[in-house]
């Protein structure tokens, strides 16, 4: 990981960064919060990646509410934003700062509608088949809260995160279509938003009997 293609920020990005990333046709998505209720859990840290290894992780201050680059950005729909479970980065965005994200790549729902041989869907297991990379995930379960001093283990873990999606991304397209499921996935992602609603509504099993 070097300067040159990882970069700290505070609070937003910058208006050269978000322009440059507007330039992409997709980017790749994470964030790093304090647990796993956005209700309830602080946004510390959010990591974008676009098609050339630029890697960028902007900082959250407590109380934040609004980034408009990174508003701009994450809505803006000629830029397909790809995450690893999709589910969980969206509600936490859209709860914190007011990010309605669109469109969106979900790597996990693809993994699960084209790898069914296994049962194993995590990012660190994906990226190992896919990009015979093995990702160190000892950071993961960290306080990411103290963001000014977060360590270089945090920021290697939070930048590996997001390099390796949008190859993933790439090869996890091709196998739907081979697998005659990319119609499908796309169904499922646009559906992701209202998925996200409910969950932020503290709805549960909606469409159980």
């Amino acid at each position: 990981m070097t300067l040159q293609d990882f970069q700290v920020g505070d609070r937003d990005l910058s208006d050269a960064a978000v322009d440059q990333y507007l330039q992409s046709e997709a980017i790749a998505v994470d964030t790093e919060t304090m647990g796993l209720l956005p209700q309830r859990d602080r946004l510390c840290l959010i990591q974008l990646c676009n098609p050339e290894g630029k890697v960028t992780a902007i900082r959250i201050a407590r109380g934040q509410t609004a980034a408009p680059n990174l508003k701009k950005l994450l809505e803006a729909t000629n830029v397909l934003k790809v995450f690893h479970f999709a589910r969980f980065d969206v509600a936490t965005l859209r709860h914190h700062l007011d990010i309605h994200v669109q469109p969106i790549f979900c790597t996990k729902i693809a993994s699960k509608l084209a790898r069914t041989y296994t049962n194993r869907h995590g990012l660190k297991d994906l990226v190992y088949e896919l990009e015979q990379v093995e990702l160190d995930k000892s950071a993961q379960s960290s306080d990411w809260g103290n963001a000014a001093n977060l360590t270089d283990a945090q920021l290697s873990y939070a930048a590996n995160d997001v390099r390796y999606l949008l190859s993933a991304q790439q090869k996890l397209v091709a196998m739907l279509k081979r697998e005659e499921r990319w119609e499908l996935a796309q169904q499922c992602f646009q559906v992701l938003p209202t998925i996200v609603s409910l969950d932020l509504l503290q709805f549960k099993d909606l469409f159980e009997h």
